[in-house]
């Protein structure tokens, strides 16, 4: 007969609780309970506990609760039988004690074997403590474990909690389980919305949880919260002839910041639209969690929808506010753009010289002037004309001096392309200035114009080149300059625009720019201390002689091996088994499309029925190879060919290179994996019938030299080696 089982409710009314922390709290308060239940042995319906929550609580609902912990069964080993008991066979002071101090007679005991001998052991069985008894000890565990960076105090004593507790419903079943926490007696009564439903809410068991808070204008589901918010939106912009833009982000917080919400259609003066569409967006989201409406081209109309957490008798009123509150913004982001048109894109970009970039490479004129020059080698290196990479990169940090970028630091290449276009550059540049900066963030597309992804490259690469050359090389969580995040979006650039160069060349190249860097500045520090120190009639600082040089070619090394451990990662979020990528990687192959073809050639070839044979013979022909200190050959003898084995693989090694080379001059890496998969008969009979390492040193030679050829044309694809499981 099963244990009987109710529903459990525990909901935490608070003052409103943190909007980015909420879901985060909640989840983490359900996984407590989870765990208190799970650690004392109580059984429920795990794929029915679930989290609700709003602004101001917390709830946790598990259905099937078992109302008794199982029997506690428990075990102590005694002391060993031939201590326990004397040679007649009567209890020894030993077991007397032991027997004792668990309170039963010594004849009481068990004996087991254990590793140690036998033993005598006291086993006790006393029932489960009921699960209301626990549930105090269990909420008072789950709500210590919350992640709350900064607890808040109240009143005269010393709870401390995310926000002060007001109420607190604790039900199993549909009857109140005693508790007190932080000073708050548990009951059933919830609280309604606090302008809607100014009474208690009685919550008679954990199924009627949700609708009875329904009944008091209370969405607790967060899940049909957001559904609501987003359907309810979504009609309204469509009523307005648009829709509407839902970040989710931004639904995220609207969701935590109302329990019943309510959306409401405002607008704007038209001549804002004026002002760049990113900037008016960027105030509605961030500052006031407003939802814009677009057209069907995707441009701002003059409305946008914003959600209360009340339903008004008054919309108007609440329209006025939302309206009233956003105009001052929209002001300041038009005086803003106003003053940057007068100033001009020339004159901010004059500016950047005054503006330092980093203490060892310079100001950001300095940083321009590098990518400018990278620019125009990436863009002759992938067809891109390298005059307008030169001019996009001139102009690609100047909207750094705009007013508008300063008050909305993410409009950094969204404002150069509107002053671009204002000044009379092509579309092209004035694009490629808002593409370099792609991609902004994890999951964002790449550049899409050739001269965006050309720029997107260049800026990238000095980054990491200058990044490198003064010192800040990424350890542990410390990355001021996000190297990181620029060698993933460097990688991801270049390969998912299929650009095929030699980056060890270029990052050598961008080293040696960011190297020069290092010493121009070096110097014009030592310069104006020998200034000072000649100023003052002390001697010239003997550093002046000093040389200060990095090693371009080391930098570029350092820089690819970096971007090799972010591919891993690009790779392995890609489902690239990690043996796929090792066996390229091995190559360090210095163009990264080229990387990316090799990656899919061996995926591929892995799935052929002979690709485990051939992987664990390329194991077995790289040990063999290691392990000599010979001279090999290049060139196979035909006339040292003396078993019949030997001198098939050789022939078949020679057509199957006759028949791959235009393949491998062409990268096409899955026909020439997928040619060398029919060697696996001949090289399994060579290493049947032929002994590798003969006597003979001339045969021995020969055998090597036809097992490094053979390993150096899969070699010419990736490792396959790496991919033997043995």
């Amino acid at each position: 007969m099963s244990a009987p089982t109710q529903s459990l409710l525990i909901e935490l009314g608070t003052e409103e609780l943190p909007v980015k922390a909420l879901p985060g709290l909640a989840d983490a308060f359900l996984a407590g309970i989870r765990t208190g239940l799970e650690k004392r042995g109580i059984g429920f319906d795990a794929d029915s506990a679930r989290v609700l929550y709003t602004p101001r609580r917390i709830a946790v609902i598990v259905d099937a609760v078992q109302a008794q912990q199982p029997e506690q069964r428990s075990e102590v080993l005694g002391p060993a039988v031939n201590v326990a008991l004397t040679a007649d066979g009567q209890p020894s002071p030993a077991l007397l004690g032991f027997a004792g101090k668990n309170g039963v007679d010594w004849t009481a005991l068990e004996r087991i074997a254990t590793d140690k001998g036998e033993r005598f052991v006291f086993r006790a069985v006393k029932p489960g403590a009921s699960t209301v008894s626990l549930l105090q000890e269990i909420l008072h565990e789950a709500v210590k474990g919350l992640p709350i960076p900064k607890p808040m105090r109240w009143g005269d004593h010393d709870h401390a909690f995310a926000r002060p507790l007001h109420w607190l419903v604790l039900l199993f079943g549909d009857q109140v389980v005693d508790c007190v926490l932080f000073g708050i007696k548990s009951d059933r009564m919830s609280r309604g919305h606090r302008f809607h439903h100014g009474k208690a809410v009685w919550i008679a068991d954990a199924g009627s949880y949700v609708d009875a808070l329904r009944g008091a204008c209370v969405l607790a589901d967060p899940q049909e919260r957001e559904a609501r918010i987003r359907s309810s939106v979504g009609a309204m912009a469509q009523q307005a002839g648009g829709h509407a833009r839902i970040d989710e982000g931004i639904l995220a917080e609207v969701n935590c910041l109302t329990e019943w919400p309510h959306p409401v259609l405002c607008s704007f003066e038209r001549d804002f639209l004026a002002v760049p569409q990113e900037a008016l967006i960027a105030t509605m989201e961030a500052n006031q969690k407003f939802f814009p409406v677009l057209d069907s081209a995707g441009r701002l109309t003059e409305q946008f929808i914003g959600v209360a957490n009340i339903e008004s008798r008054n919309v108007d009123e609440v329209r006025k506010g939302y309206e009233r509150v956003i105009r001052p913004r929209f002001a300041d982001a038009r005086f803003f753009f106003d003053e940057d048109r007068k100033q001009g894109l020339e004159a901010m970009n004059a500016g950047l010289a005054n503006v330092t970039y980093q203490q060892k490479l310079g100001s950001v004129a300095d940083k321009v002037a590098r990518v400018a020059a990278l620019a125009e080698v990436v863009a002759s290196a992938v067809g891109v004309d390298p005059a307008q990479a030169r001019r996009a990169a001139e102009l690609s940090k100047a909207d750094l001096q705009s007013r508008l970028v300063n008050e909305f630091p993410e409009l950094q290449g969204i404002a150069g392309r509107h002053y671009a276009i204002d000044a009379g550059e092509s579309k092209e540049i004035a694009l490629a200035i808002d593409e370099a900066y792609r991609p902004r963030f994890a999951g964002d597309d790449i550049a899409l114009s050739p001269l965006g992804k050309v720029l997107a490259i260049a800026e990238r690469l000095d980054t990491l080149a200058g990044g490198f050359a003064a010192g800040l090389k990424p350890t542990g969580n410390k990355d001021a300059f996000a190297l990181r995040r620029n060698a993933l979006g460097l990688a991801r650039t270049i390969i998912e625009s299929g650009f095929e160069f030699d980056l060890l060349a270029i990052l050598a190249h961008a080293g040696k720019l960011s190297a020069e860097a290092t010493v121009a500045v070096h110097t014009r520090d030592l310069h104006a201390k020998i200034a000072a120190a000649k100023k003052d009639g002390v001697q010239a600082l003997a550093a002046a002689t000093a040389e200060w040089v990095a090693d371009e070619h080391f930098l570029a090394r350092d820089i690819y091996d970096f971007m090799l451990d972010r591919l891993r990662s690009y790779y392995a979020d890609k489902n690239v088994p990690a043996t796929h990528f090792n066996a390229v990687a091995e190559l360090r192959p210095s163009s990264l499309y080229d990387f990316d073809s090799r990656i899919d050639a061996i995926g591929l070839f892995a799935q052929l029925p002979e690709a485990e044979a051939l992987a664990a013979a390329n194991k077995r022909i790289r040990n063999i190879l290691r392990k000599t200190d010979e001279a090999i050959p290049h060139d196979i003898d035909r006339n040292l060919l003396k078993e019949p084995a030997e001198s098939a693989l050789a022939e078949a090694l020679f057509a199957a290179e006759g028949d791959t080379g235009a393949e491998l001059a062409h990268h096409d890496y899955v026909s020439v994996l997928k040619r060398l998969a029919l060697l696996r008969g001949p090289i399994d009979a060579f290493f049947d019938g032929v002994m590798v390492m003969a006597d003979d040193a001339h045969l021995r030679r020969n055998r090597l030299a036809l097992l490094k050829r053979l390993s150096d044309r899969f070699l010419a694809v990736a490792d396959v080696s790496l991919l033997a499981t043995g």
